[in-house]
């Protein structure tokens, strides 16, 4: 049977300008769905594997729409409670050249935020599972949902399955003070840990000195240092970052560092021009672990995961689409573009 990946978190309504427009000249916004882990989830599922959703929205056209949305890429939304008053909105303002993407969140009072542990039963939700995932979004969102976070996680912990969380600090969704004493306690129950540079700053306090990310300049020495600090008090089995050199909002250079306690690899730099960001993240944690749950080396789960999150800066809308093939055909350095006949 396929390796079986649980996710848990919010999913929203994405309103976008078209094109490059600013949302001071759109007369109409186009529609999707998306969220960090219902993203991974459906990667997960684009990969050949089982993947399953987590999370709570109203019960009305809306939340079946969003439900709808991940199912026909083949998640499992059976777990999905239904209630509460709303589905959480972001709009978004894609960048290009020296002007930045604007993201306009919507999200106050969704049915996520309103959410009781009693409404999972996560003996029949982790039954089979082999992994679960989430992200530091989740528990941003109010105490009811990090505490349904961290008794998901213990429930996961407790059944022998790996965990694993992308750190995500969103500033416009709470403090760092709030961010730090939430998600240090909630690593406790993390096997692999994910997040950039800032994340690892804001949400657990460690610096990576020499990184100036507004600059584009990567100082790996930094980054191994807190990594280093991260493993001496969790005591992960894998941290990853990845490392985005911003040259501008339409190209990025695009790499990862991983590290399992004894060594540090550095993958394959991509120089991407980009088409849409949002959801990069995402990509590269759920080829990360589709990498590691299909036991693969973590240098080469590190690569599939860069491979297939550089494939989604080309690909427009929060999910990634590229396929398995095509992730490993970019790994092997076929990145010319051209037409497939």
């Amino acid at each position: 049977m396929p390796k079986k990946v649980v996710t848990l978190g919010e999913i929203m309504l994405r309103l976008s300008t078209p094109g490059f427009e600013r949302f001071v000249q759109a007369d109409s916004l186009d529609v999707t769905y998306g969220g960090g882990e219902a993203n991974v989830a459906v990667a997960i599922c684009n990969y050949g594997l089982n993947g399953t959703f987590v999370t709570k929205v109203p019960d009305n056209p809306l939340g079946q729409a969003a439900i709808n949305h991940i199912r026909r890429y083949g998640v499992d939304t059976q777990f999905i409670a239904r209630g509460g008053k709303r589905l959480g909105i972001y709009f978004l303002e894609t960048g290009a050249s020296m002007r930045a993407s604007q993201v306009v969140y919507d999200r106050a009072g969704a049915s996520i935020s309103d959410v009781e542990i009693s409404e999972f039963d996560f003996d029949k939700i982790f039954e089979g599972a082999d992994w679960f995932h989430t992200t530091g979004i989740t528990p941003a969102l109010s105490d009811k949902a990090a505490a349904l976070t961290e008794a998901a996680l213990k429930a996961a912990k407790a059944k022998g399955i790996t965990t694993s969380i992308d750190l995500n600090y969103r500033k416009k969704l709470w403090s760092k003070e709030k961010a730090r004493e939430v998600m240090t306690r909630l690593c406790q129950y993390v096997d692999v840990c994910i997040g950039n540079e800032e994340d690892a700053e804001t949400t657990l306090g460690f610096v990576s000195k020499g990184t100036d990310v507004t600059k584009g300049e990567l100082n790996l020495d930094g980054y191994k240092d807190v990594f280093q600090q991260m493993k001496a008090k969790f005591g992960f089995k894998y941290i990853a970052s990845t490392l985005r050199e911003s040259h501008s909002a339409s190209d990025n250079g695009w790499s990862a560092l991983v590290y399992d306690g004894s060594s540090f690899y550095h993958t394959r730099q991509y120089e991407v021009r980009i088409v849409d960001r949002v959801g990069s993240g995402d990509s590269f944690a759920s080829g990360f672990i589709y990498g590691l749950v299909s036991g693969m080396p973590m240098k080469e789960a590190a690569e599939f995961g860069v491979a297939a999150s550089a494939l989604k800066h080309t690909i427009p809308g929060d999910l990634n689409h590229a396929t398995l093939n095509e992730v490993k055909d970019l790994m092997k350095g076929d990145g010319s573009g051209r037409v497939q006949r």
